[in-house]
């Protein structure tokens, strides 16, 4: 199974039309991804659909790097008890 971190990239790429194997722990989501305000909204739906967690919309809108990303996941993840 991928990890969070190939998850994360996989989800990114996809939703902001950028090849994942570029993307670095980090990017900044919205400075060199270019994610606008609706595709970090997806973002965050396609994060919570891929790991089955319900995140803080508001505490996820306000992570800024792939790798803050990851772990915000891992750590909800931990307290949802979700496996990964």
């Amino acid at each position: 199974m991928a990890t969070v971190e190939q998850r994360v990239k996989n989800i990114t790429g996809r939703v902001l039309h950028v090849d994942p194997e570029g993307i670095k722990l980090e990017d900044d989501f919205a400075a060199d991804l270019g994610a606008e305000s609706v595709q970090s909204i997806e973002l965050v739906a396609m994060f919570e659909e891929e790991f089955g967690i319900e995140m803080d919309e508001d505490q996820a809108l306000s992570v800024e790097t792939v790798d803050a990303a990851v772990q915000f996941i891992t750590r909800v993840c931990k307290e949802q008890g979700v496996e990964i």
